[in-house]
């Protein structure tokens, strides 16, 4: 319950921070993955978001008719659609980071500098366990039989 409260706690703050912008918390997960290099198919931007394919598609409509993301179809595959920054997204993915700079600054003083290493390590690792591979969902206990 306290990783699910504290989640909460920083998407209720993290929509604040963007709210001026007309942007949800959600929507500022999918232009961080963007921003950071080349364009990705829709269904690569699904994995790296940890979200549903239904919701990322609603999103980057949304995101598209606002300027901020193009999709066009994937040069090697028919079915796919390549998904990327456009200028006018960039710019405001970069108002975004600024809006939401006090609030990462904030979370990051509350750990010592190997508490947050940590605090990463153990995350990813119930990101891991509970995603592809694990036995539908199912954590199983150190040495217990798998």
């Amino acid at each position: 319950m306290e990783l699910r409260v504290a989640y909460l706690a920083m998407h209720r703050q993290t929509e604040a921070c963007l709210a001026t912008r007309d942007c949800t918390a959600d929507q500022f997960v999918l232009l961080n993955l963007l921003a950071r290099g080349d364009a990705v198919t829709q269904q690569e931007l699904v994995r790296r978001a940890s979200s549903d394919p239904n919701t990322v598609r609603a999103m980057l409509v949304l995101l598209e008719k606002r300027g901020l993301v193009a999709r066009v179809g994937h040069p090697t595959d028919g079915r796919a659609r390549s998904v990327s920054l456009t200028c006018k997204g960039r710019r405001l993915h970069k108002k975004l980071l600024a809006d939401t700079e006090l609030l990462r600054k904030r979370l990051r003083s509350l750990f010592r500098s190997e508490e947050w290493e940590a605090l990463i390590e153990f995350l990813s690792r119930i990101s891991r366990a509970l995603s592809a591979g694990s036995t539908h969902g199912v954590l199983k206990a150190k040495g217990e039989p798998g």
